[in-house]
Formats: C-alpha cells, structure tokens, sequence
C-alpha cells in the first residue's frame, strides 16, 4: 500500500455538511490515527483469545474517498415562492425557486429524515452522485413532484444509483406509483446527462414505509443491471442485490480470506450466509474446491447461481436454506457426505451466527473456519465460544472498508 492522504482539517473544509449529516464522523481525523485507532480496538477486542502473534495489521486504502459505489438519494419538497410568501418547509436547507417547488436531495440529519442538501460528498462515487443531481434537474425542468413523507403525495422518492467499477450505472429510481410518464425521454435525458448511465430501472413502492424499495420493478432503459469485476471475476449486480458498497477493499478483503482458507482440488467450501456467492465463488475458481453455498434469501441465492454459470463455476451446490438448521443437518450426517478437508467461510449479518450454528460447526469440525464480519463485536462474542469449543485463532484481520467512519470489517482463521 502507497502513501495515504491525510484526511484533517483541510479536507473536512472541503465538505460543507461536515457534522451535519453523520455519514462520516471521522473526516477531520488523520486517516493514519483512524486506521491506528480501529486496529487498536481490534487488539483490544481479541486480546483475551488471540495470541499476540495472530494480529496483523489493519488494511487501509490508498485513496480514503469516493469508495462508496452505492449512492441511495432521497427527494422531498423544499419550500415555493408564491403570492403570500414563502412557504417554510419541513425539511431542511428549501429556498424558493422562480415559483417552482424546490426539490431537496442530499443526506439525512442523524437519526431524522430532514434532508440535508448536498451537491457533493467525499465519500460518494462521483458519478453515482451527479446521477442523483441530474434526476433532481430533471424533476425541477419537467415539474416532476418529490415524495412528501407526511402527505404521502408526490411521486419520486428515492434514486439508488450503482457504480461499477467497469464504468457501467445502474440508476434505481424509487417512484410513488406505477405510471411514470414521458419515461422514455427521462431516461434519454438523463443518459445524456451522466452518459455513465447505462441502465435505469423503475422501482415502485406506495406504502407509507421507510423501507427504501418496493415489490413492483420494470426495466426502462438498458439491460436492467450492470456487471462488476471482482478478484477476477464478474458480478451481475440489480436493483436488490447485495453488493459491497466499497468494492476496492472488498477485493482485498476476499484475497485475504481466500488465502486464509487455503483450500484444494479436493477440499469442499461451506460458504454460510452466501449472500450472491461472491466471497465463496472467487474461493472456489482459484482453488478448484467444491463449493456448497446457503443462504436464507431466494432472491440472492438465484443470483449466487447466476453468477455461478457466467463465471464458470461449474463444482457449486447453492442452497436457500437458513444457515443455523443446514449446519445443524450436515453435522449430524444426514445427507452430508465428503472425502476432502472441509472449510467453513462465514459471513454472518451484523448481529452474528447463532450458538447452535456455532455448536455445529465444531461438531462438523471443519479443517479451518474463516469467518468475516462486519461487526467484531457480535465477532468476539461468536470467536470465544468456538475457542471453548475447541479451536484456536491462527489470525485477526482487519480491513478499513469505510474510511471515514467507525465501522470496522475483520477476519478471524480459526482452527482445529
């Protein structure tokens, strides 16, 4: 890894919302002391079940901004000019616009929906970002009216646009009902705009929610999803998929975990909590290890095995089932059968595995477990009691996936 820059003073100038809309608590902190001190609290974590030898140091990028290749932007009503006044808005930073409704789109305050408005971020893909602009232009010029959480009227109320980093964008724009006129000539416009464009899909929700999408999707320009390149291989990426949000050290994250695993020909991968495969199949392609994929959600699982046969993955078994109940199945020998060593890669949701998934796996006894997280908390809590169970930790590393901010990803390699 290059040198770094310094994230101080000078480029928390450069963002005008700083301290007003959260998403990046850690900007006016050296990124040498952020990465310093989030390898410290990792230290501090394990420091009870890790021998000192199993730390490594925490991977940080080269280039702290502009990683985040998912923008999700909401709209709200601003505030009008009429023949009374000015009408105050709802919603933070509205001003009035020659008579028009102005249209907000930004950031939300910390733990509120009013909106912060934002032209620009350091943490956002560019041009994820000047797709999430050009959409608020477009509705202003053709009087297209933002969503009003408290009425429930207006009619578009999100855009989540996807950059990948093949320069292909997928923008999701997250409408109030079905119909949306004059599509066409929007999405040509917007093409012409950000010709980073290459697809935009049209995602209906009409509840009163704050769950972003909705059921109801159409395609109305383009394939309906991008491709992404990842450790070598390709990614298809729609509207619902999950996909790590920074795909650079995502990249580094999984050549880490890979080459923990240390897999075979003749080894089998459990990937739990597959997700769309992406950590299991990049295992899987450079080993020439079985893999067998669970996962609780049919909607990634169909896209696991989609990704699958674009990348040629031929040895893969992806399964929908909940984690904890097929771990528990293959443990007690039902159906589970394999001659190799097993290897159990897992990357749980924040809130961890569960004690019975973990009891299972030491029955199972796998060669190795490399479990990722991305949250070292819930983390420790699981790693202790496989430790109980009768494994050790080999390694702890952890990853700077969102620089800027608190969060921390770690892998842990246990054996036994």
């Amino acid at each position: 890894m290059g040198s770094r820059p310094r994230s101080d003073e000078a480029a928390k100038t450069r963002c005008s919302a700083f301290g007003k809309c959260g998403a990046c608590q850690l900007l006016n902190v050296s990124y040498e002391k952020q990465l310093a001190d989030k390898e410290a609290r990792i230290q501090e974590l394990f420091a009870n079940v890790a021998p000192r030898q199993a730390f490594r140091p925490i991977m940080g990028m080269d280039e702290p901004f502009h990683y985040r290749n998912k923008v999700i932007a909401p709209y709200a009503p601003g505030m009008k000019a009429s023949r009374g006044g000015k009408r105050p808005s709802k919603r933070r930073g509205g001003g009035p616009a020659k008579g028009k409704e102005r249209v907000l789109t930004g950031m939300y305050a910390p733990g509120t929906h009013d909106i912060i408005p934002t032209d620009g971020c350091l943490l956002e893909n560019e041009a994820a970002k000047a797709a999430t602009l050009a959409v608020r232009d477009l509705m202003l010029k053709w009087d297209i009216p933002p969503y009003d959480e408290d009425t429930g009227r207006g009619f578009i109320r999100h855009v989540v646009a996807r950059a990948g980093r093949t320069g292909e964008l997928l923008v999701t724009v997250v409408t109030n009902g079905s119909e949306f006129p004059s599509s066409r000539s929007f999405c040509r416009e917007l093409v012409r705009r950000v010709p980073e464009v290459t697809t935009v899909v049209q995602n209906v929700n009409t509840r009163m929610t704050n769950v972003i999408l909705g059921e109801e999707e159409r395609t109305l320009y383009g394939p309906g999803f991008i491709l992404d390149e990842m450790c070598g291989l390709k990614f298809r990426i729609s509207s619902a998929s999950f996909y790590q949000v920074n795909a650079e050290q995502a990249e580094a994250l999984y050549r880490a975990a890979v080459s923990m695993a240390n897999a075979g020909p003749d080894d089998l991968i459990i990937d739990a909590y597959c997700g769309t495969g992406t950590i299991g199949l990049v295992a899987a392609k450079e080993s020439g290890a079985s893999l067998l994929g669970v996962e609780a959600s049919a909607d990634a699982v169909r896209d696991a095995k989609m990704n699958a046969r674009h990348n040629g993955v031929e040895r893969a078994d992806l399964i929908c089932q909940d984690a904890t109940a097929f771990l528990e199945e293959a443990a007690s020998g039902e159906g589970f059968r394999h001659d190799g060593d097993v290897i159990l890669m897992m990357d749980p949701p924040r809130a961890g595995s569960t004690p019975e998934f973990l009891q299972a796996a030491a029955k199972l006894a796998p060669k190795r477990i490399v479990y990722i997280s991305c949250d070292p908390r819930t983390q420790a809590r699981d790693v202790k009691l496989l430790c109980e169970l009768g494994y050790s930790i080999e390694a702890v590393q952890p990853v700077d996936m969102f620089p800027h901010t608190d969060h921390i990803e770690n892998i842990i390699l246990l054996t036994c």
